[in-house]
């Protein structure tokens, strides 16, 4: 069988299936009576086994199998959940995961997995007495309860059922199982429905018909159905598809009693999705409209790359509606004019519409987290309790790739050297086990994400020392400065420089390497912390990076764009209220002394002969953090949204620009990076 077609879905699949079983282990951990959790886990495993073998990658399956075996004893409960279970587990996922990325690579995918299948071979050879052949019956009986499971209609589809038997229609209940071995069984189950079209129409089913499009089931699905054919003319059809193994097929007379059963069994509720013959779609089927029937989203899967593509085409578009705006601010042609107003707000639904596209849950980077502070905590011998708050905000794809990394380094600072021990804790008056918690949500045009812990703080003193030692603070300076301020030098490069790992430089190692990486996205991070109760590192980004809103300003011949997202105010600055200190050019800004920075000065812009405003200088407050710095121009030109481009290979690395646009007079503008000229 030539299976290359499949590896793209394979790798898609064999993902989604090892994060479901990562995430309910980790639940069943906590919950280790839950059934319904091993049934879950058992299911996911069991359908990465298939698809493996029949991709024929045999290390994927063989260390699957033995898994199986394993959640097969504890869902039967011959077998308790210990922590020894779920750490052999957790390793078998890890190197699962590890085979599925060297396949992605282009490798073989095989692996040395000896050692994981003993160790998984010498849980299932020490279970209980209970485990012995004659077990073997209830574990049939097992199963076939969960293939076929007992369907219950509510009124509304019992009502259609009425309808359709008062003209001629008879209701079935029927059960498809397919091959143990059936690969892509969404496709099949496509086929069945396909082929039942011609026949009927189908009522309920159970899973749901999300769950069977997308080939989550074990190797049986059941519906209810309603048809005027014969019943051995529609099994002869359905036997026909290829990897369809049996088909069973029953008169099905529901009555009144189903729905009062329905309400006492809500365990056994399933979606009531309707299935008409007359309506397909690119999936199974579109659902029959009716005020009580449920819809589900219909969802199609994108390379990733044709959406990135499609972003880089509208920005062409962007750029051109930009040169149209020009050509129609100084036409007098009012249906031009007017065309232009229309197409500018097209172009920004449709702006909106590709960029949520490329959109992303972050809980895409934070399930990663709980595995990895499971295994910290059980190093360090710390009790850590993981809360994780909106983990469905959305952030552009762009930065998910990028600030994984960050994040697990903040992570593992907060557990190695934030939370202390159970025994520091209780000498401290906390209980024993610490909380980390992670939380994201939306705030304006940013996306904030927060590393929060109730451990030790930082200690101001320590820090403050160690900042007077790499000569990063003078005591006149550490005078006024704020205990989070002190503390923030631990983000600076000097702490990462440490001789050995103390309580201070242990927790600095890197994390200048963190901030570097936030600020290149565009963002910030920000520390607050009080000793003994806790701290929290705050990371602030963008969005978006592709189309950003900026102020276009000039320096004498030149148009630079400053992102809006740094900007605090514009001022018109009387000459005269400028002022010196330290030999550098001062203003005040609401009760606060801050910096003036020349653009002119700085991009070495020639002077022109150009007529100014000889009273005012044009200023633009920027920030970083707690740090402002007023940028000098000549002035002011307006809000634009711009399409951010690269300089290219051969223009790394140029000091306070971050990128490029093209605006709709054809000219060039250099987009500013406020953060390197803030200091």
């Amino acid at each position: 069988m030539e299976t290359d077609q499949y590896l793209d879905m394979f790798l898609d699949e064999s993902r989604e299936h090892l994060q479901a079983v990562n995430d309910n282990i980790l639940l069943l951990e906590k919950q280790p009576e839950n059934l319904e959790l091993v049934n879950e886990i058992f299911r996911s495993a069991h359908t990465l086994k298939g698809m493996a073998a029949t991709m024929g990658f045999e290390d994927i399956a063989s260390l699957t199998h033995k898994m199986e075996n394993v959640l097969d004893l504890i869902r039967n409960q011959n077998l308790s959940v210990t922590p020894n279970i779920v750490d052999v587990i957790f390793n078998a996922i890890e190197a699962l995961e590890d085979m599925v990325q060297a396949i992605s690579e282009g490798e073989d995918g095989n692996n040395d997995v000896t050692e994981l299948i003993q160790r998984l071979e010498i849980i299932e050879k020490g279970e209980s007495t209970l485990t012995q052949p004659t077990q073997s019956g209830n574990r049939i009986a097992a199963t076939e309860e969960v293939v076929k499971p007992l369907i219950e209609l509510d009124e509304f589809q019992l009502e259609i059922v009425q309808q359709a038997e008062e003209q001629g229609f008879q209701a079935y209940l029927a059960s498809v199982t397919l091959a143990e071995d059936c690969i892509l069984k969404g496709a099949r189950a496509y086929m069945v429905f396909e082929i039942l079209q011609k026949f009927g129409e189908i009522i309920q089913t159970t899973p749901a018909v999300e769950d069977i499009e997308e080939g989550n089931f074990d190797q049986s699905f059941s519906f209810v159905f309603l048809s005027n054919e014969e019943t051995d003319k529609m099994k002869d059809q359905l036997l026909k598809v290829s990897e369809v193994k049996e088909v069973e097929l029953h008169q099905y007379t529901p009555s009144i009693k189903d729905t009062e059963s329905n309400v006492q069994k809500e365990e056994k509720t399933v979606s009531q999705n309707i299935v008409t013959k007359d309506e397909k779609t690119s999936s199974v089927t579109k659902r029959k409209k009716s005020e009580t029937a449920h819809h589900a989203s219909k969802t199609i899967r994108v390379n990733l790359e044709r959406i990135d593509d499609l972003l880089n085409i509208f920005e062409e578009v962007v750029i051109d509606r930009g040169r149209l705006e020009v050509i129609s601010d100084t036409s007098e042609n009012q249906e031009l004019k007017e065309a232009v107003e229309h197409l500018g707000r097209v172009t920004s639904e449709m702006q909106s519409l590709i960029l949520s596209m490329r959109m992303v849950p972050i809980d895409q980077v934070f399930n990663r987290f709980p595995r990895m502070i499971r295994g910290l905590a059980r190093d360090l011998n710390k009790k850590i309790n993981l809360e994780i708050i909106g983990a469905d905000t959305e952030l552009d794809r762009t930065v998910i790739d990028e600030i994984g990394d960050p994040l697990v380094h903040l992570i593992r600072n907060s557990i190695d050297h934030g939370i202390e021990a159970p025994y520091e804790r209780i000498q401290s008056g906390k209980p024993e086990e610490g909380n980390l918690i992670l939380r994201a949500y939306h705030s304006g045009n940013h996306v904030f994400i927060e590393i929060e812990d109730d451990g030790a703080g930082i200690d101001r003193e320590k820090v403050e020392a160690k900042a007077m030692e790499k000569g990063l603070l003078t005591k006149e300076e550490a005078e006024v400065l704020s205990d989070d301020e002190i503390a923030s030098f631990i983000l600076e490069s000097g702490f990462s420089t440490a001789e050995k790992v103390s309580d201070i430089s242990g927790r600095g190692v890197g994390l200048d390497v963190v901030k570097s990486k936030i600020e290149s996205l565009g963002g910030e991070i920000n520390l607050q912390t009080q000793k003994g109760i806790g701290s929290t590192f705050s990371i602030q980004l963008p969005l978006t990076l592709s189309i950003i809103a900026t102020l276009l300003v000039k320096v004498q011949q030149e148009t630079y764009a400053i992102p809006l997202s740094s900007i605090i105010e514009t001022v018109l600055l009387d000459h005269k209220e400028i002022f010196y200190a330290h030999g550098r050019k001062m203003m005040d800004f609401r009760g606060q002394v801050i910096p003036l920075v020349s653009l002119r000065d700085v991009f070495q812009v020639p002077r022109e002969d150009i007529e100014g405003d000889e009273k005012y200088q044009a200023i633009v407050v920027v920030k970083k953090g707690e740090k402002l710095t007023g940028l000098m121009v000549d002035s002011f030109i307006g809000q634009k949204e711009i399409v951010l481009k690269s300089l290219g290979k051969y223009l790394r690395d140029v000091f306070a620009i971050s990128g490029a646009t093209i605006l709709g007079d054809g000219e060039v503008a250099l987009i500013i990076d406020p953060n390197a000229l803030i200091k």
